[in-house]
């Protein structure tokens, strides 16, 4: 579908889902409310879900009339303009996705992210640790460019404001995969203090059945290495290609290994409902910087693969040992803490390497 075509079906449909969401508000809330406690569901997950999509929808109307204003104004090329839009917006989702569901967001090591510039690995698990990321990247004053998937492109904001700023959206179907190389090296070349280039190695979210499939997958090319990857339990094995593409754009950055816990099981539909049915969501991100000396070079892949490799084996304990260590049965107020707030005196030691 074409960028025009694209944009005449979305930016009408969000628009439409905005003004009915809340015009029929009367007529779902109790429906939906009904529907929870018939099936013994008291938090009325339902309910906050569709009222999540009531602030989305509004918010993604405000950002494309924002952007639109933009263009109207000639300043469709104005960086910080479009990096100012793209804070509100991520902030003001965050305000909507903690006031519906009760989410909060504990941060340990934000301040690893910074000086830019910074390649940051994120571990992937839903649509919704994007977003956190965002919020946690823009909250310690950096310019995020992502490595999205085109799919994406389908969100009227991330469509026109994310295209208006350096990102990639990934073409995954492409027959050359050498033309998605190239963009990501571009994508990271010239990256400056305020600069973090972020990519999610896995290349899609985590679940067993992917896990088992990308074992067998690089088992067919290397024994050793899908042996080495099969102690995983939570993360997939991740891609070296991209992340090996972002450190040659820019052979200075240095690389921060982010993780979180919170969004298990929210992959699908009937996941989020059964996990706001449990209680409010409690959402821990870490994440912990690599010096690039550290590193090796991306000129040597075997060596840069095994690295690789290894820091994912850590994330994939670290990540076990959030989850056994988190309070069972927990109950969060529904204020996110800010990242600056709540650092640990650990979050500037390096990942070991």
């Amino acid at each position: 579908m074409g960028t025009a075509r694209r944009r005449w079906t979305t930016i009408p449909g969000v628009v439409l889902a905005a003004l009915s969401l809340t015009a029929l508000a009367p007529l779902w809330v109790p429906i939906a409310a009904v529907a929870d406690l018939l099936r013994g569901r008291t938090r009325l997950p339902t309910v906050r879900l569709l009222a999540f999509g009531v602030g989305w929808s509004w918010l993604e109307t405000a950002g494309v009339v924002a952007a639109f204003a933009l263009w109207l104004t000639g300043r469709r090329h104005d960086l910080p303009a479009h990096y100012a839009l793209q804070r509100w917006w991520a902030a003001n989702l965050m305000r909507v996705l903690r006031t519906t569901t009760g989410l909060t967001v504990d941060v340990d090591g934000a301040e690893a992210l910074t000086p830019g510039p910074v390649v940051v690995l994120c571990r992937h698990a839903s649509l919704a640790d994007s977003l956190v990321s965002a919020w946690v990247v823009i909250d310690a004053g950096l310019h995020p460019r992502y490595v999205l998937k085109r799919e994406l492109l389908l969100d009227p904001c991330l469509d026109v404001v994310g295209s208006r700023i350096p990102n990639h959206f990934l073409d995954r179907e492409a027959t050359d995969s050498a033309v998605e190389l190239d963009a990501l090296r571009t994508l990271a070349t010239g990256l400056g203090d305020r600069d973090a280039v972020i990519i999610f190695p896995e290349g899609t979210r985590a679940a067993d059945a992917k896990r088992s499939r990308a074992l067998a997958h690089i088992a067919e090319r290397d024994t050793p290495r899908a042996e080495r990857l099969g102690a995983l339990t939570h993360l997939l094995p991740p891609r070296p290609a991209g992340t090996t593409a972002l450190l040659r754009g820019d052979p200075t950055a240095d690389l921060v290994i982010a993780w979180h816990t919170g969004f298990e099981g929210l992959d699908t539909f009937g996941g989020i409902l059964r996990a706001l049915g449990r209680g409010a969501p409690r959402v821990q991100f870490r994440a912990r910087r690599v010096a690039r000396g550290d590193v090796p070079s991306v000129d040597d892949p075997a060596a840069f693969t095994r690295w690789l490799d290894d820091r994912w084996l850590e994330v994939d304990r670290a990540v076990a040992d959030l989850l056994a260590t988190a309070p069972a049965g927990h109950r969060s107020s529904s204020r996110a803490r800010r990242s600056r707030s709540r650092h640990s005196r650990r979050s500037n030691e390096p990942m070991r390497s």
